[in-house]
């Protein structure tokens, strides 16, 4: 019927902020999702105001108190929200949220710093769409001291999963006998660039902190803590992402 707007379950699901859209997926893959009480597929296309979608027996409303939090990720806690291998999770850091929300992006297991997380999946998909270019910035902390070599190696594309990556920038802090502190932003989210950089170079990561995501920094947050972003940091974030 003309004039009716259709999209993509697992987007729905997502936008409602239940859950990001690969978890959402792997529900509807379990039969758990229905779509008018008929059990929902893959890439389905539904009408949000003409069908009615249950997940896991729970009818699927709009999610109109969206939240968005930094949370300063302690290194040893893996990005999940709940982990079959009872490994520490930041969900144990976020539970006086109140709400359910889930990180947007990764910080590997051995990584601290920034993470951001919100129970808006619209927000959460535009911020690590690939093409979107977000920078992020970490410090890095390697060994041996880096030479203008292997500076070329770190700034160089890397082929991760048959696709290059984008160029890195680097820029070296501070460099001492033994080690140096490396300033390195990246445009794209691949899975453990940056150690896998410092490997190909012929670094060892000593230690790996995101300090800031776009013009959002980590500050004086202390480890383990979060905070609640402002209407201006989360416009930005908006604005940059191409999510309004």
């Amino acid at each position: 019927m003309a004039g009716n707007e259709t999209v993509r379950l697992q987007k729905l699901i997502a936008d409602a902020g239940l859950m990001s859209r690969r978890k959402a997926e792997e529900l509807i893959a379990a039969g758990k999702v229905r779509v008018n009480g008929v059990t929902a597929e893959i890439g389905q296309k539904v009408d949000p105001k003409r069908d009615t979608v249950t997940v896991n027996g729970k009818k699927l409303t709009k999610n109109t108190g969206y939240v968005y939090y930094m949370l300063h990720k302690p290194r040893g806690y893996v990005t999940t929200m709940s982990d079959e291998m009872d490994r520490k999770c930041v969900a144990s850091l976020l539970s006086d949220i109140g709400k359910r929300v889930y990180p947007v992006g990764r910080l590997d297991r051995d990584s601290e710093g920034l993470l951001l997380v919100t129970n808006d999946g619209q927000f959460a998909n535009a911020m690590t769409h690939p093409s979107r270019h977000i920078e992020k910035t970490y410090r890095v902390s390697v060994r041996p001291a880096v030479t203008d070599e292997q500076i070329t190696v770190l700034t160089s594309a890397l082929m991760i999963d048959g696709r290059k990556t984008m160029p890195a920038q680097v820029h070296v802090l501070r460099s001492e006998e033994d080690r140096s502190l490396l300033e390195i932003v990246l445009y794209e989210g691949r899975n453990r660039q940056i150690r896998r950089l410092c490997e190909e170079a012929g670094l060892e990561t000593l230690r790996l902190k995101r300090v800031a995501v776009g013009q959002l920094r980590l500050g004086g947050l202390k480890v383990g803590e979060f905070r609640p972003l402002t209407r201006d940091e989360v416009a930005a974030l908006q604005r940059q992402s191409g999510c309004y």
